[in-house]
């Protein structure tokens, strides 16, 4: 009986020695682990909406095209002139265009290759004749 136990307490005790370090280990790495597996960060491009002489085009509407898909959704500018569209994937292209009162803006295009996640981008709308 006693060397059972004895058999028993030296199994626990090389348990515990083997059994700790591995613990610490996972403990350690976990974080990394967690901080690994999150998702991709999403883009965002905002920016303004100007006339020829940079006056800010209230209510002009923004258009954003993915390239792939072809959808294309679209921002009222606020009073400021202001757009702002979040959320956007890393991995697609996308045109911005502006419009006002039938005036168009030049077409812009974020690239998937750019590794940048805020663009800044203002659209000058040639409200003359």
């Amino acid at each position: 009986m006693n060397v059972t136990r004895s058999l028993l307490r030296s199994i626990a005790c090389n348990a515990a020695l083997v059994g700790a370090p591995l613990a610490l280990v996972a403990l350690t790495t976990q974080p990394v682990a967690l901080f690994a597996q999150r998702g991709p960060s999403q883009r965002v491009v905002q920016g303004k909406v100007v006339d020829k002489s940079d006056a800010a085009l209230k209510g002009a509407v923004v258009y954003l095209k993915d390239t792939h898909s072809l959808a294309v959704k679209s921002y009222i500018a606020n009073d400021q002139g202001e757009y702002r569209f979040g959320q956007l994937a890393q991995n697609t292209d996308y045109e911005i265009w502006a419009e006002d009162n039938g005036k168009k803006s030049a077409t812009k295009t974020i690239s998937s290759f750019d590794s940048k996640n805020q663009f800044y981008i203002n659209l000058k709308v040639d409200t003359d004749k």
